[in-house]
């Protein structure tokens, strides 16, 4: 009972997690317009990917895997369920590769950047980027090319049958097509990725030789900065290379190995480990690229720093108004009784009439 409730507690934080980093993106894009440019389309592209599967693939994801892999469902809509899972992560990845070469053509040739990454090429690239993310999912597993004998999985499973054997919310990984889709959607992004961070860091180390090379007056300065943007750059491009390895690597490593069985084995602890590490790529997403810019840096200070000064003006705010609508009460009350003091006009004992004060009384008849 209490690990279910702890594994409930982790999976809900993961999916906040998830869902808030990239809401935090787009807010950062939405509202600064230093980070308006081109380049960021594809940040942006990668936040909607991570968002959406925060939204439409880990809550489900959750409540299957608390449930010991059953499904309630029917096969349809396993079906869609997975190939929305395969397309989003396969976007993901491919989004990646675009922004590593991105970022190589942006220091490589800053002067020649504006020409080769223009609206256009971005559009193109994200557009191809989606197309293949849905031709490898939905098309393969709603024409049956993932199973042994080309038969679309759970084609005969109707909802209420999760209680029979061999019922299980998967992608079969049982022939030769997960070799195309997994050196499709990861391994060559993965050597591409290599390649051209690569490439990257020898053009910092070219930049840092020539700033050095450039600044003899001063060399234990120069030196200085010059290896402190070697370790910045080192440190970066292990962060990003780094984290994408260990998340990814081994749960196309793992369904690789499984496709060469005969039969789809269920659900079991190792392949529940290696599918949340490779969604954990999507929680660090948001935290990892964004927070390697200078700009959203400062985009994020400024919303947290917005978001608590409203938390602090909150209470105080909801007790100015109240004290002010008490004091409009309070005279629209008082107005009210004088005007009704007024109408009485009560007359005083031996035929006088009370008068206001600062009056000339009338005349007695």
């Amino acid at each position: 009972m209490i690990s279910t409730a702890l594994r409930w507690v982790f999976l809900l934080s993961f999916i906040i997690l998830t869902i808030g980093g990239n809401v935090l993106v787009f807010l950062a894009v939405g509202l600064s317009r230093r980070l308006w440019r081109i380049a960021n389309c594809f940040v942006v592209s990668l936040a909607a990917t991570d968002l959406l599967l925060g939204l439409l693939v880990l809550p489900f994801t959750a409540t299957v895997e608390l449930r010991g892999g059953k499904w309630s469902l029917g096969g349809a809509l396993c079906n869609i369920y997975l190939s929305v899972d395969v397309m989003l992560c396969s976007s993901s990845i491919l989004t990646l590769m675009a922004i590593s070469v991105d970022r190589y053509l942006a220091i490589s040739a800053p002067l020649s950047y504006s020409r080769r990454v223009t609206p256009l090429s971005v559009t193109l690239a994200l557009i191809a980027i989606w197309t293949m993310s849905l031709t490898m999912s939905f098309v393969p597993i709603h024409l049956g090319w993932n199973t042994v004998d080309y038969r679309v999985q759970h084609s005969d499973w109707g909802l209420g049958d999760e209680d029979k054997k061999e019922h299980y919310c998967q992608f079969e990984w049982n022939n030769n097509y997960v070799l195309i889709y997994t050196s499709v959607a990861f391994y060559l992004p993965l050597l591409l990725m290599i390649g051209m961070y690569l490439c990257i860091f020898r053009v910092a180390q070219e930049q840092v030789r020539r700033i050095r090379a450039a600044t003899p007056s001063f060399p234990r300065m120069a030196s200085t900065v010059a290896t402190v943007r070697e370790h910045k750059a080192t440190v970066t491009l292990a962060a990003i290379l780094g984290v994408f390895v260990i998340c990814w690597f081994p749960y196309f490593t793992y369904i690789t190995c499984v496709s060469i069985k005969e039969k789809t084995n269920p659900p079991n602890t190792l392949h529940s480990v290696v599918l949340w590490l490779g969604y954990f790529n999507s929680a660090l997403n948001p935290i990892l690229y964004p927070a390697l810019n200078r700009d959203f840096r400062r985009a994020y200070v400024d919303l947290l720093r917005s978001a608590g000064q409203f938390c602090r003006k909150l209470p105080f705010t909801r007790v100015s108004v109240h004290h002010r609508l008490t004091c409009v009460n309070g005279q629209k009350v008082s107005q009210q009784l004088e005007k009704h003091e007024d109408k009485k006009e009560p007359e005083m004992g031996n035929g006088l009439v009370r008068h206001e004060p600062n009056t000339v009384p009338d005349e007695p008849k």
